[in-house]
């Protein structure tokens, strides 16, 4: 091992719960851990500068779903199975408020619209057509109803002159969240490690040996909490997805406000700063976009630009200021995977693009999992 005595003793000695990820999901249970476990040694190994897999790079959507992917989600899951989902995600951002206060995160409720465009009148008429049975499914969950028809007061283009509005939705700054997040971790004695990838592990009876690049150390657990990236190190169903995301410069008296779906939820958008932020477009290429490589391709940013130009902002001038990617973990099923791979290990993966609303959830439960 290339460890000093003094870094062997200081950082890699009597561990007691080592966590593989230093996102939404690592975070909340290492804080739920050392609540547990006061006197336990955790230890957080992140392999990037940040957490940039998706907690650092998604668009800020405080969101439970938009009523299309709901009545979809209908299709392949169980009435109880969506409305499990659906509380987990309003859970988890109650548990994320809560934990850190609403001016910390930049939380704002602004609502959600689902934006339909056009050609998808087929699909306005299906979802408005079923706001009653929706409303009513959910109602143990919000108490009141989720779902209202509200007019087009954004005055976008090539949509219909009505939004599917969730009017419990809200909206998030993830880069305060984050840093709030590890403050509040660094605070309670949780050690965090970043620019330490995890090359493989290995459960031994008593322990999990972890191997990384230059050296090994031991620890009583190790949970997984890479969510896009576990394939790497789970032989767990969990796929890449990057999400590709654009922002305008600030535009001058912008108007738009809230968080927006479009296309069946494969496009997103909302306001921060007087700014537009747009993602999504991975439709277009699912091959392409399953990767754990972070970038933006033509297709899609030509794509994203278009919106703008034509649905968006068809009547103003903007520029784009930047790009960026993130990477998701999704699969068949959008349940994330939260299980006891060994004695030792566990993982809470697969979070299917909600995981700033289910990973404080997600992170918890992973943290009582041994229990």
């Amino acid at each position: 091992m290339n460890l000093s005595y003094w870094e062997q003793t200081s950082w890699f000695s009597n561990i007691d719960f080592t966590i593989v990820g230093s996102g939404i999901v690592g975070l909340n249970c290492a804080l739920e851990l050392r609540y547990k476990y006061p006197k336990a040694r955790i230890l957080v190994l992140e392999k990037g500068i940040l957490p940039q897999g998706a907690s650092t790079k998604n668009a800020g959507f405080a969101c439970f779903g938009s009523i299309s992917e709901i009545l979809s989600d209908l299709k392949t899951h169980s009435e109880q199975e969506v409305i499990d989902l659906v509380r987990d995600r309003y859970n988890g951002i109650k548990s994320l408020r809560n934990l850190l206060g609403d001016s910390a995160i930049g939380y704002e409720k602004n609502g959600g619209h689902e934006l339909f465009l056009n050609k998808d009148d087929e699909l306005f008429e299906y979802c408005s057509d079923n706001i009653g049975k929706i409303n009513q499914l959910l109602e143990p969950v919000f108490k009141k109803n989720a779902f209202v028809l509200t007019s087009n007061s954004f005055n976008f283009k090539q949509v219909n002159s009505n939004y599917i509005s969730q009017v419990f939705e809200g909206q998030i700054h993830t880069g305060e969240m984050m840093k709030s997040l590890l403050q509040l971790a660094l605070q309670k004695g949780i050690v965090i490690l970043n620019a330490t990838a995890v090359d493989s592990f290995e459960d031994i009876g008593n322990k999990v040996s972890i191997k990384a690049k230059e050296f090994e150390f031991f620890s009583n657990k190790l949970l997984v909490a890479t969510n896009g990236f576990a394939s790497q190190l789970l032989p767990e169903n969990v796929k890449p997805a990057r999400a590709q995301v654009l922002i305008t410069k600030p535009i001058q008296g912008l108007k738009v406000k809230g968080t927006f779906h479009l296309d069946e939820g494969y496009y997103y958008f909302r306001n921060i700063d007087n700014r537009i932020l747009l993602g999504g477009g991975r439709n277009l290429d699912f091959n392409t976009e399953e990767t754990v490589k972070f970038g933006n391709t033509a297709l899609i940013t030509n794509k994203l630009e278009e919106l703008l130009r034509k649905v968006i902002l068809p009547n103003t001038e903007f520029e784009i200021d930047y790009g960026w990617s993130g990477i998701m973990g999704v699969g068949q099923q959008k349940k994330p995977i939260l299980k006891q791979l060994s004695h030792n290990v566990a993982c809470g993966v697969r979070l299917g693009g909600m995981g700033i609303a289910i990973g404080s959830t997600i992170g918890k439960k992973l943290a009582n999992i041994f229990s």
